[in-house]
């Protein structure tokens, strides 16, 4: 099973992380380690950062029609994503106690784990799921 492990922090973590004295060095070689970690034990699946500056996304509202876009920062923020990790294991346990080993320390900060849906748990009469695995296939996704 695919789990999706999601890095969350408030923005007072982000402040106080701004504001601390960690070399950007220390802050790589414990990621570095980590994903090593994950790579070696044969999990993971994909690894992304996100830019930590709210200010270069926007929010898409579908509340309406058309759509509504509101550039960031988004207003009344409670926590922002960091980035991800999808690992690819037996549980959500497993996915947990590699949660559990992540170098996120310190109030605020978060990892929030979402079970990723497989392409085999939906109706596969459908023409555009068939569509769908057909492109994975093409792709080297499946």
């Amino acid at each position: 099973m695919k789990y999706m492990l999601i890095m969350r922090s408030t923005d007072e973590a982000e402040a106080a992380f701004a504001d601390s004295d960690i070399p950007f060095e220390e802050i790589m070689e414990s990621m570095g380690r980590f994903n090593d970690e994950m790579v070696q034990a044969g999990v993971l699946v994909a690894a992304e950062g996100l830019d930590p500056d709210p200010a270069t996304g926007v929010v898409v509202d579908y509340s309406s029609q058309p759509p509504v876009v509101t550039d960031g920062p988004y207003g009344e923020t409670k926590e922002l994503f960091g980035g991800y990790w999808i690992v690819d294991v037996a549980s959500l346990e497993e996915a947990t106690a590699w949660a559990r080993r992540a170098p996120l320390a310190g109030p605020g900060m978060k990892a929030e784990i979402r079970r990723i849906s497989s392409i085999d748990e939906f109706p596969q009469d459908n023409v555009w799921i068939q569509k769908e695995r057909a492109w994975r296939e093409a792709t080297g996704q499946l």
